[in-house]
């Protein structure tokens, strides 16, 4: 019995071979089927469009954020500008005429302290006071309320209208 090999009934060699046949052929089949996941989808939805009536945040259209910020950007700088006195002159002629204008500004202040005071001017240097200058009116009301006790009454003259006498007291 050297020789001897089992003998396999043909009806089992048949059945094996339609075995290895038939799961060749699924596997096959089952390799085309794609898998769920992979498959394609809808494409994702666009996001429409932005415009200038687009709501971005609290209600707000686009124009209207744009306008705010504009607002808020333009008030910064005039506050900045102002703070700052940060002016641009347009033409070197306004720049020229700018600056002759504070010259002139800083000579005149120059020459208002170099002026003495008004007492000093009406006074002639050198000369005694006059006791015969002309006292003005209160002046005169003031000398003679002081020599008398009694108030003054100022009348006005009728011979001249414009000049003022005071009564005589004696």
């Amino acid at each position: 019995m050297v020789g001897d090999q089992p003998v396999c009934p043909p009806q089992l060699l048949l059945r094996g071979w339609g075995t290895v046949l038939l799961s060749q052929c699924l596997s096959s089949v089952f390799s085309q089927i794609p898998d769920p996941e992979l498959l394609p989808t809808d494409p994702p939805k666009k996001p429409d469009p932005v415009t200038s009536e687009t709501v971005v945040f609290w209600g707000l259209r686009l124009w209207q954020v744009i306008g705010i910020f504009s607002v808020f950007v333009l008030a910064v700088v005039i506050t900045l500008c102002c703070i700052f006195k940060c002016r641009i002159p347009r033409t070197k002629k306004e720049i020229e005429a700018r600056h002759a204008q504070r010259q002139a500004a800083k000579k005149y202040a120059n020459t208002l302290e170099t002026v003495p005071p008004l007492n000093e001017l009406t006074e002639i240097p050198g000369s005694a006071p006059d006791a015969s200058a002309v006292q003005t009116l209160s002046e005169q009301v003031q000398t003679q309320s002081a020599n008398n006790s009694q108030p003054s009454v100022v009348r006005v003259s009728e011979e001249h209208p414009s000049s003022l006498t005071l009564p005589e007291t004696g």
